[in-house]
Parts: C-alpha cells; structure tokens; sequence
C-alpha cells in the first residue's frame, strides 16, 4: 500500500455544484471564471505570499458585480469562495495534497483545451493579483516553481521561451500528475519559513585568576 495521503476535497459535490450553477447562470458576467477557473483562482490566494483583499478577488473573480437573488444568496456564494479557499490553507499547512476537480491526464489533449489548463489559468489570475509578492523575493526561484502552472495554462504559449517546454508532451502529461504535488510545494515555499538554526549555547570561560585582579 502507498504512503501518499489520499488528496483532500476542498468542498463536497453539493457545494461544487451550487457554485457551478451559479458561475455558468446568466446572472454572472460572461468574462467571470467558471467553476475549474475559480477552484484554481482560489487554490493561488490560498498560496499566495500575501494576503488579497476579499473585495479585490471578489471583483477580479466575477468581473463587476453579480445578479444576486437577495442577500441571503450572495451570503451563500461569497461564503463557500472563502470557504474553499480556507479549506485549501488547512489542507496545505497540514502537508495534504488538494484534490483537483479533473482527472490528472491530457490524454494527447492541448492543455489550453482542457479543465487542466483552464484551471491553471485560473491559477496564474490568482498570481496576476499581486505579482510583486510572488516575485520580489526571489524572483528566479518563483518563477521555477510557476513554470508548469504557466506552461499548462496556455497564457504563454506565444512566448520563445515556453515553445520547447509546452511541445514536449511526455513532460507535459508528468507535470499534470504532479500538480497536487506542485501545489504543495509552492505552498511550503511561499508560506512555511525555513527553519532557523538553534544558536549554539556560549562557552563558559575558565575560571581563574583575571589579568590585573584577584580571584
């Protein structure tokens, strides 16, 4: 039996299927992400170094200002967005893997054409919010670690630099296994401060006569 921890639902069908009902009605913004895109959005604020302001995400997600039933509703949708993204900082401080809401294979399938990469693209949304947080410290080591979120995301495909990584299909499909994985580690990266060496203890020094006094 494998020792990897079963990933973790970061919210239950129902829930999945409320938030999809109402991100694909009528009374969303069709430049709004859809579910797969959200679910990524809200996994990259659970990573992100720094926190987003709720009504900055809020407004970036839906793209102006939803048709709410009433306030009960908007309640409702605004507390099950909070609540997988909260669900997604528990998972990742406790070490566990998020489940992805797709299956984790391209099946010689673009990314860009796929829940994969629209999920991904979500994802580098949820970066675009507050980019100098994610690079200003280490700007190489983020994008290391960014490279198969923005490869898979097909944001980047036009870019020389990204041709022979998103060409490379095998590579690719390896990538999309790992994405839990990847998740995780730019969580630790970003979140979980390494740990500090404990100082060493002070040598006592001899006692004995001190030069110019007496004992």
């Amino acid at each position: 039996m494998s020792d990897t921890p079963l990933p973790e639902p970061l919210l239950d069908d129902d829930q999945l299927d409320r938030l999809d009902d109402f991100l694909a009605s009528e009374r969303v913004s069709e430049d709004a992400l859809d579910l797969i895109g959200t679910h990524g959005f809200l996994v990259a604020l659970a990573v992100s170094p720094r926190e987003v302001p709720p009504a900055t995400w809020v407004a970036e997600l839906f793209q102006g200002e939803p048709s709410f039933t009433d306030d009960g509703e908007r309640e409702s949708i605004l507390g099950l967005l909070e609540q997988l993204r909260h669900n997604a900082i528990v998972a990742l401080e406790q070490g566990l893997l998020p489940e992805l809401p797709f299956e984790l294979s391209l099946d010689d399938i673009s990314p860009e054409e796929t829940p994969i990469g629209d999920w991904c693209a979500g994802f580098m949304e949820g970066v675009f919010l507050d980019e100098p947080g994610w690079f200003e410290e280490d700007e190489e080591a983020a994008a290391t670690l960014l490279l198969p979120f923005m490869a898979l995301s097909g944001l980047f495909d036009d870019e020389p630099d990204m041709a022979e990584f998103t060409t490379d299909t095998a590579r690719l499909e390896g990538l999309v296994r790992q994405l839990p994985e990847l998740v995780l580690d730019l969580y630790l990266h970003y979140r979980v401060p390494p740990e500090t060496p404990k100082p060493m203890p002070r040598k006592k020094k001899p006692t004995g006569r001190r030069k110019g006094g007496k004992r």
